[in-house]
């Protein structure tokens, strides 16, 4: 995004109480992902299954678990195209990650960001969708490429979501 995105830092509790907890303490405008505080940018490198909110056909937040992944100052949203969720980030294409640190809950990132580009697997360009899903696959499971969970019933096809940033929200301390 040519203008960057704010950052809008939670103010925690991670020290103890303090006045205006949980407001938003600080705002900035960043960049990029780079411009991260380390304790917020170290969750979106880790293993962390994050919680993808999209709207759902009837207009009520749909959450869903999937892996999280990001590369140039943008994030990836890898899905079968074949399932619902695909459809409906193509009918409301502005989605929200979180990200919860796993050994501390109150430690979290939220990444509102909308797509700007869909490449699909089976056209012109499409070994990038492969590559980036055998990426993740590795990052998650600790496995080898390729990507091990395809569903032989069926021909899969992935469809991957890249996304600009709009605005980040930060909360805790590991």
């Amino acid at each position: 995004m040519a203008n960057g995105f704010i950052i809008a830092n939670f103010r925690h509790v991670a020290e103890g109480l303090q006045e205006g907890q949980f407001a938003i303490g600080e705002r900035k405008r960043a960049q990029s992902l780079d411009d991260l505080d380390p304790i917020y940018r170290q969750l979106l490198d880790r293993p962390i299954t994050q919680t993808l909110g999209m709207i759902g056909p009837d207009g009520r937040p749909s959450l869903t678990p999937m892996w999280f992944d990001h590369e140039d100052g943008k994030i990836l949203v890898n899905t079968a195209a074949h399932r619902p969720k695909c459809a409906w980030i193509r009918n409301h294409p502005r989605l929200t990650s979180l990200l919860v640190n796993p050994d501390n809950p109150y430690h979290w990132i939220q990444i509102k960001h909308t797509v700007e580009k869909e490449l699909r697997e089976w056209e012109a360009g499409g070994d990038y969708v492969t590559r980036q899903l055998d990426r993740i696959w590795t990052k998650y499971t600790g496995n080898p490429p390729p990507y091990g969970l395809r569903d032989p019933a069926i021909a899969e096809n992935r469809v991957l979501f890249i996304c600009r940033i709009d605005r980040i929200a930060t909360f805790g301390k590991p």
